[in-house]
């Protein structure tokens, strides 16, 4: 997959491009269906099926205090961009310069001239253009004079309710990983740099890797069954979120227990699968006490993990 870091800057020119235009945040079954609509038409066509996707998020452009965590890096982002068939990613950095073209402007400079796009690809809530005041009907009537057709798919409906990231990350809040996973067509992931603590769980006995998510949408406080994948292998771990109320953290912290790694992994990259739910956080009597529960924690998730494999 050929990934264009600035569409503004990119040289490569691709043949009868098929093109999507989004955040894709999540990546999530209703996105898949986008995609996969790309990707077929871009065989049919003969041609290159791309995405082009924002950067940053368009909502943390304008109002960072209050933009959503978001459910994808950029690098899973992508990796599930490729996974899906999408041969070329166009990266549009969201500026001042971008966020205030207007809809030609956008049509004209960028699905024409930098992306040199044949069909297009959008969504039900597709918007485009300076105040996001362009939608489909304006799309598909740009598209006989810069040279495209385009095409709407519909939204995705599961039991009734619309897929969407936003909607995800309402169940991750919940601490409703099956809801989310449902939505998403897998586990729900976060990938964080390993930083140092204060070594309270070493004390304990349970060395933990403090993952700092970023702007990852983290799920409800407690304790889960999990995956941490380091340098490319699955660890079974025992994962905590919240501020570790007995020994009085303040902060929310993820905490990865790797229950067979005995190395150091500050400094690393990992990436967290979440599995399962075992219980809310909550605070214990003493060490001793939340020693014990720990114990019981990660027996049941080795034999739930065991159960699993």
């Amino acid at each position: 997959m050929h990934v264009i870091e600035d569409v503004w800057e990119g040289a490569e020119a691709f043949p009868r491009v098929v093109l999507t235009v989004g955040s894709f945040d999540g990546v999530h079954l209703g996105h898949r269906r986008i995609l996969d609509e790309v990707v077929q038409e871009a065989r049919r066509r003969e041609g290159t099926a791309a995405v082009l996707t924002m950067r940053p998020h368009p909502r943390r452009f304008f109002a960072p205090e209050r933009a959503p965590n978001l459910l994808t890096t950029d690098a899973k982002k992508l990796a599930l961009f490729e996974a899906a068939g999408v041969e070329a990613v166009f990266f549009l950095p969201f500026t001042e310069e971008t966020a205030g073209l207007d809809p030609r402007e956008f049509v004209a400079r960028v699905v024409r001239d930098r992306c040199r796009a044949v069909h297009v690809v959008v969504g039900h809530d597709f918007r485009f253009g300076r105040g996001a005041v362009g939608d489909f009907d304006l799309l598909a009537s740009l598209g006989p004079a810069y040279g495209f057709t385009a095409q709407q798919v519909d939204a995705l409906l599961l039991d009734g309710e619309r897929v969407s990231s936003t909607v995800i990350r309402e169940l991750l809040l919940e601490g409703d990983l099956e809801g989310a996973e449902a939505f998403l067509g897998r586990k729900y992931s976060l990938a964080g740099e390993v930083v140092p603590g204060r070594g309270v769980g070493r004390k304990l006995g349970f060395p933990t890797a403090n993952v700092l998510p970023h702007v990852a949408a983290v799920p409800a406080h407690g304790v889960y069954a999990a995956e941490a994948i380091v340098e490319g292998v699955a660890h079974v771990a025992a994962v905590n979120i919240g501020i570790a109320p007995t020994i009085r953290q303040e902060d929310v912290v993820v905490e990865a227990f790797l229950l067979d790694y005995d190395a150091s992994l500050v400094g690393k990259s990992v990436e967290i699968v979440f599995h399962r739910r075992l219980r809310p956080e909550r605070k214990f009597a003493s060490p001793a006490a939340l020693v014990q529960q720990i114990n019981r924690d990660v027996a049941d998730i080795r034999a739930y993990m065991a159960r699993r494999s």
